[in-house]
């Protein structure tokens, strides 16, 4: 008997053949198997199926195993390729994307450097100038994957503070730590942006004090405002270092007037940073590409495949209009990186990230592009767009409903608000309908808050779905309302009597 016959070698090709083929089955079933969006298990009643397991108690064989696995996550795993997911920033995925992920994980290069991955570093980076060439950045431009839109922000951020450090304090802060004006640097962002610019405010050193947050107007950044709030932070003394323009809010879908944007972060000479992590899939199309003119004057840009590429998480990227602006980030190490591999010309990764060890996930988008296209990858976030502008219609002509406001990709966010139901109670009953629907499982959708008020959210993000699976979804929604106002009509007019 083999004692290493469950590690992967040429010696167990026919046991990797056999893993790989039973655990397609189980995928197999899992389409056939699910056939709405959630189970509706709840935390306690699928704690108790984990407690039952032990864990220093090996499983016989793949089939125990694929069995157990399917009972605890696969019956109850959301299912993100269902029309009546329209939840979150979460995408349906291409097949070829998958195909290539069987790759990654058996070969398992780490794509930190050369040595380590070679092609892999080639394929990397052919997919990086090509993304930078789709934004507008000429070849002076770089970038490197990365884990998702907040470790792409947070690099973006990270190069906005050391740049302003090292050109206009003529201080290295990789060596230093941060300079006594650093509690004076400030960010501006809309009020719409990413909760990750706070975040990564805070775990840069500069605090979330230094996020500024701009006013809206049509939920994207009112660009007289941000020059107000510039202008203010000057006059009291602080040190106005960059400003972030979101093309695609993650509520409202909506793209910031990046060009605005970037010329006054051009006339200020501030660090502008572009968090296209929902609205990269834009670069794909042609009828709504204008949506994202002026994301070439920033100096980054987020961009996330597995949100609007149709890839499986994680692909995403981080890209720079100068590459000399990485150097920022690089660290030489003599046991992984040293200087003479620069000399040798060895292209590292490493030079360019945060992370050291990094999956190969540029190879899921490299699959998706030689075998689809951008032409077809397009027409799926064209049809997206334009069916979430139906639903939009859809929403605004029904009187039980309420729409905030349109969208510029493929989010939307309304409110069940019929007549005779008072603004005081709206909240409590938008919230039984997320909670109603979240409990059956059979449609799930999103939520959000507005002044402290409680919406509903849509977001579209497979071209499966179509205006006659939102209609049901809507009916659903309205039937859950009146079922509330129903059980709670005494309470309702008990509280209108009061008012």
């Amino acid at each position: 008997m083999n004692p290493y016959s469950d590690l992967f070698y040429e010696g167990t090709a026919n046991e990797y053949s056999k893993a790989i083929q039973l655990a397609s089955g189980s995928v197999v079933r899992f389409l056939e198997k699910n056939r709405k969006p959630f189970s509706g298990i709840t935390p306690a009643q699928l704690k108790t199926a984990f407690a039952e397991v032990d864990l220093n108690a090996p499983l016989p064989d793949y089939e125990s195993l694929l069995s157990e696995v399917e009972r605890l996550y696969s019956d109850h795993a959301i299912t993100f390729h269902l029309p009546q997911y329209i939840a979150h920033l979460n995408c349906p995925v291409v097949i070829p994307a998958i195909a290539a992920e069987v790759l990654i994980s058996a070969i398992n290069s780490s794509l930190d450097t050369w040595d380590q991955s070679a092609g892999g570093t080639l394929i990397e980076q052919r997919l990086i100038e090509w993304t930078c060439s789709e934004i507008g950045f000429d070849s002076h431009s770089d970038g490197v994957f990365t884990s998702g839109g907040t470790q792409s922000n947070l690099m973006g951020l990270l190069l906005a503070r050391d740049h302003y450090a090292k050109e206009r304090l003529r201080y290295n802060i990789k060596q230093k730590g941060l300079p006594a004006e650093s509690s004076r640097f400030r960010i501006f962002v809309a009020a719409t942006g990413h909760f990750s610019i706070q975040k990564n405010a805070a775990l840069l050193g500069l605090g979330e004090q230094s996020v500024v947050s701009i006013p809206v107007e049509g939920y994207r950044m009112n660009v007289a405002l941000l020059e107000e709030a510039i202008q203010q932070e000057l006059e009291e003394g602080n040190i106005p270092i960059a400003v972030v323009g979101t093309a695609g809010t993650t509520d409202f879908g909506n793209v910031d007037p990046l060009e605005e944007i970037g010329q006054l972060a051009a006339r200020y000479k501030l660090w502008f940073h572009v968090d296209a992590a929902y609205g990269c899939g834009l670069l794909l199309t042609s009828k709504y590409r204008h949506l994202l003119k002026g994301i070439e004057l920033a100096n980054s840009v987020t961009a996330d495949y597995h949100k609007s590429f149709f890839q499986p998480v994680s692909s995403s990227a981080f890209l720079v209009k100068n590459k000399r602006s990485l150097d920022l980030l690089t660290h030489h190490a003599d046991y992984l990186n040293p200087k003479e591999h620069d000399e040798d010309g060895l292209p590292n990764q490493v030079n360019k990230s945060i992370q050291t060890t990094r999956r190969f996930d540029a190879l899921k988008l490299w699959f998706t592009l030689r075998l689809m296209g951008k032409q077809k990858l397009g027409s799926y976030m064209e049809t997206i767009i334009d069916t979430t502008a139906k639903v939009a219609d859809m929403i605004s002509q029904d009187d039980e409903l309420e729409l905030v406001s349109y969208s510029d990709i493929s989010a939307l966010v309304f409110r069940y608000f019929p007549a005779g139901l008072d603004e005081a109670d709206v909240t409590e009953v938008n919230l039984y309908i997320k909670k109603e629907m979240l409990k059956d499982g059979a449609a799930l959708l999103a939520g959000t808050r507005i002044n402290g008020a409680f919406y509903l959210k849509f977001t579209l993000l497979n071209p499966l779905t179509t205006t006659d699976d939102v209609n049901k979804l809507l009916s659903i929604i309205k039937q859950h309302g009146a079922t509330y106002m129903r059980q709670h009509r005494k309470t309702l007019y008990d509280r209108r009597e009061i008012a």
